[in-house]
Parts: structure tokens; C-alpha cells; sequence
């Protein structure tokens, strides 16, 4: 062998060039630049030292440089935590959306707080219903803009190169501690108490095994179709917890330091930090009112809100934007619809039908307005289970009804009603149905279209975003013939002090300034929450569901509150010499949040002979653990005095 020269890698001595003829890193990273910049689609940036730009593992594009000066600013990307699945990145190294805390520029200084990825606008990659097409006129492919928020309004794409991104990776295929069918099926068999505090075994689930919440046909077999078996990968619940800062949160004082457990999530959901991120940007990049004036913040803003718009409409399945009206939430929802359409179309004499399992806020707007007018409300009942008599139904909908308004999932029991047959029945006397999504929509896929429902409402603080944002859905040619709700700006075309002419909708319902910026954090949910996939969540919670439901089981004196075949991940509960309150605190005490009461559902608790539960809610970021937690007190309270 060859001696090692000054300056040579002893290692590949005759292969490497001396040191002092490698290119300097700034170069490097000027022509890697250069070269990404290069490629079809590329935007022009400079790519920041320590990472690559354009997409690559770091999100570093638009650092540094002095290309960036001629770039506006833009908002960041929620972008998911997803692990392994970039093993180039170290885990604790990396914030919520992917980006290093700390990057080391060419001259060996550390920068913090700048790195921004940029959202396209995703439409494309969103399950959707039929997208509109783009006129006639227009060119076949829109032109690409600079500017994100075009691409959000646009109702199609911007252009962007082709790349084959399977749809359904959204999330690294990891274990996620849940049973599988057999040791669920050997769970229902029975387990001692003391056995609900061991760790939960890996799951083992098998891809035929589907939910309620899936609208798959089986075949012949049992299966389901083979085009579908894989539609729902199983994903990383860890890497999912990462992305919601909240749930790192430990209590201090009488906690002593534990970590929070959050079932309280039919109450809200807490949000991942691409919401956090998105509703922040709004604010320092975008804030505007909306519609009408000249300047550019104000154009930022009307499109953020017009896009937000656009993915509601596509999340539940609506045939345009235009049926999708932006109120407060789910309350304020009915509200309108009651005293707008309910007034105009429900007169002395007519029927309002509600269920049993309903909401205050689906009940106390139907009296009001049957006492305004002088209609009666009829109510349909459910079975020990908790679960609507569908033939008592027949019985009551009648050519008498004029509205049929039930819940999708209810929120004190969990029960999954039959909505779809409950639409149809309503249709099939000249009634219209009402849907009340606010427990649904989390948790299964909703297709409004599919449902026909002519109305739909939900909250965004349900589904992981803002509190203080919700929508209505509703049926463009009834929506055009209802009365307008409040009156002011944003909702008229032209006033004169004789007359007020009034906007189409959705604008004729949303007078005055909305809420702009949590409308824009709720179309960052909705994103969000497409990338996991509603499936998975769907899947993952029905199997939590099932683990806790028979954990709370094997407690002497337990009684658990709707028991139905289908539910949704609500657990309701009383324990025998305990308020619920007691058992509520003593929950509170080692971090772990439920909600106890009536859960303004007061007349379903009532139909099981109670005034108040505890009522554990799950969602898609809690873990077999924190149940294992939350049972192990309610045991020790069970137990304490026996």
C-alpha cells in the first residue's frame, strides 16, 4: 500500500482528494440550491446551511438568503411528527413541526425561531368530493403563484409538479398497544380487576376486522372487498401525542408533578401545533377584516377565510363552499336554523321530532319555537341500551312533521344512532332532517351528500381546532330561501333607508365581523386530521373503547350509562357509594380529566334513572396506559371499604 500523503484520508487513500481541493461548504450549498431549484416546480430559494430546501427532511427553503427578500411571508406547515420515519432527524433535537430548534448558519452562529415551512394548500391530497372544474376560459392548468393563499381559495389546485405520494402513508405503521381481535374477544371472556393495570399486550388486529364507522361492504367471505383491506394502516400513537403540546403537560400542587390524562374530549378536543402555528401566522402575517377593501392584508385574509371554507365543504362531502355557513359552534348553529327556517316553515299544529339522546342545545331551540308558533315536539325514545327504537320512529314521524332534528353520536352515552335511516324517514313524509355532528364528526367519516341530510352542524373545538368557530351545513336551495338571522354588515348587497337587499349565501348569515382567525385554525384541523386519516382514528378509538369498556367491567359496583352495539368513545359511569363528583376529584387528584354532571343531556340521564355521570371521553391521542390509570383509581375507590 501506498503511503498517506499530507493532506489525504488515510481510510481511502488514492480515492479521496486532498482537503484543501474539497469544495467549501458554502459552496455546497449554494450548488445544492441551485440544483433543487432546478428541478420542474422548484421555486427559486436558497437553501439554508445545515438542511436542504424544498421539501427535504429539514424544511429550511425559505432561510437565509437574499432571494427570500422578494418573498412574502408565509405561514407554517402543519406538518405531523412522524417519528422513525425520518431517521436522519433526531427526536429530541426537532420542534412540533419537524424543524430543528437550532441550525447552525455558515459561520458556525446559531439561529432560532426561523425556520417556516410554506403550505401549499393542499387541496389536491385531501379526500374530497368532485372538484369543481375550472372554467372554460381558463387555461387547463392554473398557473402557479407565489402566493399561498391563492392556492387556498382556488377551487383547484395550483400547479405543482407530479409526484406519486401514496395517500394512504400518512403515518409510519407502528404498534399502538391496543388488544387484537382474539384478545379482545378472550378480554370479553373475563379478567381479573387487579389485571386492568397491566400493560397492554401489542395489537394483533387483522385487516379484516371492520367498524360502524367504515362504510366498507363485506363480500361473500366475511372481508371486506381486497381493494380496501389496506385502506387503514395502523399508525404511531406516540408519534400523534408529540404533535399536541398539551398532553406533556404535568400538574403541579396537589398532582404532585403527574402528567396530564385528558378524557374529557366530548367536552374539547386540545390541538396539534400546526393549529397552534396556523392561527399564530394569521395573526402576525395575515390579520384583516374580510371581503370588499383594497389592500393586500385584507386580500391574505379573505382568501385564508374563503379557503377554510372550501375544507369544510370538502371534509363532510358538501356539493360547494357555498353551503357551508361559519357561526360560533354547533349551539348557535341550531339557533339560526330554528329561527330562521323553523320560523318560516313551521306553523300551529305542526310537529318538531327530536330523540331522547339529544343535547340541550337540540331541544330548548325546538321549544321555543313551538311555543312562538304553536307546534308540538315530539320525542323519540330509545331502548335500555341507549339506542333509538327505530319503529317508534315510524310511529311518530308522521305527514305531521315539518323537521326531524337528531344527533349523529350522542354526547352523554356515545351511542351511534341509525341517522341515515332516521334522514329517510323524515324525507319520505315532506320533512327536513337536521344532523347534529358535534360528536360525530371527530370520530367517523361524515358524507353529508350521502346522508342527504339538508341540515349539518358542528363545532370546531370538537375536532381538535378553536373554540368559538362552527359550521352549518345546509342544502344550497333551502339555504337561498331562508330569512337572514341577524342583520348588518357583510351580510347585504345594497341599503338604502326604504329597503336592504341581501347577499346569497353564505354571506346572508354571517353578519357583521366573524371569526376570522379560528375559522382559519379550524381549516388547519381539518387538515390535520385528513393527513392521519379518519379511519385510523375511527379504528384506534373503537379498539381503546372496547379495552376500557371492559376494564371499567370487572369493577364491583360499576354501572355503566349506554350500553348500545355502536358507540363512539364516550364511557359514561356511576359507582355504587360514590357521587360522581367524589369520583371526579379523585380522578383530578392523580392528572386525570373527565367530566362529571348531567352534561346538558339531563332527559337521556334521566331515562336511566340518574342525575349526573362520570363520563370518560377518548380520542385518537390516548393510550391503553392512560386507561390503565384512570381504572386503577376507580378500583381503589371501589374497593376502599370493602
Amino acid at each position: 500500500m501506498g503511503g498517506v500523503g499530507s493532506g489525504a484520508n488515510p481510510g481511502v487513500s488514492g480515492l479521496t482528494p486532498p482537503i484543501a481541493q474539497l469544495p467549501d461548504i458554502v459552496d455546497i450549498a449554494r450548488l445544492a440550491g441551485e440544483f433543487f431549484s432546478a428541478l420542474p416546480g422548484s421555486t427559486s430559494t436558497t437553501a439554508a446551511p445545515g438542511g436542504v430546501a424544498n421539501g427535504l427532511p429539514l424544511g429550511l427553503s425559505h432561510i437565509g438568503g437574499p432571494s427570500q427578500l422578494a418573498t412574502p411571508p408565509q405561514p407554517p406547515e402543519p406538518v405531523l411528527a412522524l417519528g422513525a420515519r425520518a431517521p436522519s432527524l433526531a427526536p429530541a433535537a426537532t420542534t412540533q413541526t419537524g424543524v430543528p430548534e437550532k441550525f447552525a448558519d455558515s459561520s458556525g452562529a446559531s439561529s432560532r425561531g426561523q425556520a417556516q415551512g410554506v403550505p401549499e394548500a393542499y387541496a389536491a391530497s385531501l379526500p374530497s368530493i368532485d372538484a369543481p372544474q375550472p372554467p372554460l376560459h381558463a387555461p387547463a392548468q392554473p398557473p402557479s403563484s407565489p402566493y399561498y393563499f391563492l392556492g387556498e381559495k382556488s377551487a383547484y389546485p395550483v400547479a405543482a409538479p407530479d409526484v406519486d405520494v401514496p395517500r394512504e402513508d400518512r403515518v409510519t405503521a407502528r404498534s399502538f398497544g391496543l388488544p387484537g381481535e382474539d384478545e379482545l374477544r378472550a378480554l370479553l371472556v373475563g379478567t381479573p380487576p387487579t389485571a386492568a393495570a397491566a400493560p397492554a399486550a401489542p395489537s394483533t388486529a387483522k385487516k379484516d376486522q371492520w367498524y360502524y364507522f367504515t362504510d366498507l361492504t363485506r363480500n361473500e367471505t366475511g372481508k371486506a372487498p381486497a381493494h380496501q383491506q389496506d385502506a387503514n394502516p395502523a399508525f404511531d400513537v406516540n408519534a400523534v401525542r408529540r404533535d399536541f403540546p398539551i398532553l406533556q403537560e404535568r400538574l403541579s400542587g396537589q398532582h404532585g408533578g403527574k402528567q396530564l390524562v385528558w378524557f374529557d374530549n366530548a367536552a374539547t378536543t386540545h390541538k396539534p401545533q400546526s393549529v397552534i402555528d396556523r392561527i399564530s401566522y394569521f395573526y402576525a402575517h395575515e390579520n384583516s377584516n374580510i371581503h370588499r377593501a383594497a389592500h393586500e392584508l385584507a386580500a391574505r385574509a379573505t382568501d385564508a377565510y374563503e379557503g377554510a371554507r372550501n375544507k369544510v365543504a370538502r371534509f363532510i362531502g358538501a356539493g360547494s363552499a357555498e353551503e357551508i355557513i361559519f357561526v360560533r359552534g354547533t349551539t348557535e348553529a341550531i339557533n339560526l336554523i330554528a329561527k330562521t327556517w323553523g320560523v318560516q316553515n313551521v306553523g300551529a299544529g305542526d310537529e318538531i321530532v327530536v330523540s331522547n339522546l339529544e343535547h340541550h342545545a337540540n331541544i330548548v331551540p325546538w321549544q321555543q319555537l313551538a311555543a312562538q308558533v304553536g307546534a308540538k315536539l315530539r320525542v323519540i325514545p330509545v331502548d335500555d341500551s341507549g339506542q333509538i327504537l327505530l319503529d317508534e320512529a315510524r310511529k311518530i314521524i308522521t305527514d305531521k312533521v315539518k323537521i326531524v332534528a337528531v344527533t349523529q353520536v350522542s354526547n352523554a352515552l356515545g351511542t351511534v344512532t341509525p341517522i341515515k335511516e332516521i334522514v329517510a324517514m323524515a324525507h319520505s313524509v315532506g320533512a327536513k332532517a337536521l344532523v347534529d355532528g358535534a360528536q360525530s364528526v371527530s370520530h367517523m367519516r361524515v358524507n353529508v351528500q350521502q346522508l342527504d341530510a339538508d341540515f349539518f352542524v358542528f363545532s370546531g373545538h370538537k375536532i381538535f381546532g378553536p373554540t368559538g368557530i362552527g359550521v352549518v351545513y345546509g342544502k344550497r336551495d333551502i339555504l337561498e330561501h331562508m330569512p337572514p338571522w341577524q342583520g348588518g354588515g357583510n351580510m347585504i348587497a345594497d341599503v338604502t333607508f326604504e329597503r336592504t337587499i341581501y347577499q346569497p349565501p353564505p354571506n346572508r348569515f354571517e353578519a357583521g365581523t366573524g371569526n376570522i382567525a379560528d375559522a382559519v385554525g379550524l381549516g388547519a384541523a381539518l387538515d390535520y386530521v385528513d393527513r392521519i386519516g379518519i379511519e385510523n382514528i375511527g379504528r384506534y378509538e373503537h379498539d381503546l373503547l372496547e379495552y376500557a369498556t371492559h376494564g371499567l367491567k370487572t369493577i364491583p359496583g360499576i354501572r355503566l350509562i349506554g350500553t348500545a352495539a355502536d358507540k363512539a368513545s364516550v364511557a359514561s359511569f356511576v359507582l355504587k357509594g360514590y357521587t360522581t363528583e367524589e369520583v371526579g376529584k379523585a380522578l383530578n387528584r392523580e392528572g386525570i380529566a373527565v367530566r362529571t354532571g348531567h352534561h346538558c343531556a339531563q332527559p337521556i340521564l334521566r331515562r336511566f334513572g340518574v342525575e349526573t355521570t362520570v363520563r370518560p371521553s377518548l380520542a385518537f391521542y390516548n393510550t391503553c396506559e392512560e386507561v390503565d390509570r384512570m381504572i386503577s383509581v376507580v378500583y381503589r375507590l371501589a374497593t376502599a371499604n370493602r
